[in-house]
C-alpha cells in the first residue's frame, strides 16, 4: 500500500470512527432524554416537544452545514460538531431535579436544539470528508476499498461509494 492509499484509509478511518462515535452518542442521549421524562410522566406532546428545537436546530445546520465546510473546511466543521455534541452534554448533566417543569422543558430543549445542531454539522462534514476521501482513493486505484467498506459499514461514505 503506497503512502498515499495509507493516509487516504486513515483519513477515512478517523472520519468513520467519528460518525460512529457520535451516532452512538446521539442516539443514546434522545433515548435517555425519552425515557427519563416519559419516567417522570410527561404526556406525549411534551415528550415530542423536547425533541421539537432538536429537529429544527438539525434542519438550520443543514442549510448551512455545507456553506461552512466549504468556507472554514470540512475538519474544522467535524471538530466544531464534536465540540457541540460535548457542549450539549454537558447542558443536559446540568439539568436539576428541582427545576419547576417548564424551566427543565426549557432546559432540555436548548440542550437537545445544541445537539440538534451538532449532529447535522458532524453529518455533513463527515459525509463531505468520505467523499473527498473516496475520491482521493478512486484516483489512486483503491476506490474498490472504500466501496466495500462504505456498503458493508452503512458509514456516511455509502452514498460516496455509489456516486460515480
Amino acid at each position: 500500500m503506497s503512502e498515499m492509499q495509507s493516509h487516504a484509509t486513515r483519513n477515512y478511518a478517523i472520519v468513520t470512527a467519528a460518525y460512529w462515535g457520535f451516532t452512538l452518542t446521539d442516539g443514546a442521549l434522545r433515548m435517555l432524554v425519552l425515557l427519563h421524562f416519559y419516567r417522570l410522566g410527561y404526556s406525549p406532546f411534551a415528550l415530542a416537544f423536547l425533541f421539537l428545537l432538536y429537529e429544527a436546530a438539525g434542519v438550520l445546520a443543514n442549510l448551512i452545514g455545507g456553506w461552512l465546510a466549504t468556507r472554514y473546511g470540512i475538519t474544522r466543521m467535524l471538530t466544531v460538531g464534536l465540540v457541540t455534541q460535548i457542549i450539549g452534554f454537558s447542558l443536559l448533566a446540568q439539568l436539576n431535579p428541582e427545576w419547576s417543569v417548564a424551566m427543565s422543558v426549557a432546559w432540555v430543549v436548548l440542550a437537545q436544539g445544541i445537539c440538534g445542531v451538532a449532529k447535522d454539522l458532524t453529518k455533513t462534514a463527515s459525509k463531505s470528508a468520505i467523499k473527498v476521501t473516496s475520491a482521493q482513493a478512486q484516483e489512486q486505484g483503491a476506490g474498490q476499498l472504500f466501496k466495500w467498506v462504505s456498503c458493508s459499514s452503512g458509514s456516511p461514505g455509502l452514498r460516496a461509494a455509489r456516486t460515480p
